[in-house]
C-alpha cells in the first residue's frame, strides 16, 4: 500500500462508490416523502411517521456517506461528538414536547375557547 492512499484511508475520505451511493440513497429518501405528502396515498398520521422516519435514515445516510464519521475517523472522537450531540438533541426534544404536551393538558378550561369568566 502506497503512503498517498494509507493517508487517505486515516483521514476517512470517501471514495466515489460511498458518494455515489449517498447521492442515491439522498435522492431517493427524500423523493419518497415528496411523493407520499403530493399524492396523499396514506393517512396523515401514518405520511408524518413515514417522513420522520425517512428523515432520521436520511441524516444517518449523510452522516456516513458524506461527513465520514465512523469509528475510524480521528479515533472515534469524531463518532462520541456525534452521539453526544444526538443525546442532547433528543434529551431537548422530548422535554419540549413534555412541557408543551403537560402546558396544553393543564391550562384552565375557559382558556382553550378564547372565552375566561371571571366573577368576583
Amino acid at each position: 500500500m502506497s503512503a498517498t492512499n494509507h493517508a487517505e484511508e486515516s483521514y476517512g475520505h470517501g471514495t466515489k462508490r460511498s458518494y455515489l451511493i449517498g447521492f442515491i440513497l439522498s435522492v431517493v429518501l427524500t423523493a419518497v416523502p415528496f411523493w407520499l405528502v403530493m399524492t396523499g396515498v396514506l393517512t396523515p398520521a401514518a405520511t408524518a411517521i413515514t417522513v420522520i422516519a425517512m428523515a432520521v435514515v436520511q441524516i444517518l445516510v449523510h452522516t456516513i456517506c458524506f461527513l465520514h464519521v465512523n469509528t475510524r475517523a480521528e479515533g472515534g472522537w469524531t463518532l462520541i461528538a456525534y452521539v453526544f450531540t444526538a443525546v442532547l438533541l433528543v434529551i431537548m426534544i422530548a422535554g419540549s414536547v413534555w412541557i408543551m404536551y403537560h402546558l396544553n393538558t393543564n391550562m384552565m378550561p375557559g382558556m382553550t375557547t378564547g372565552e375566561v369568566s371571571y366573577t368576583p
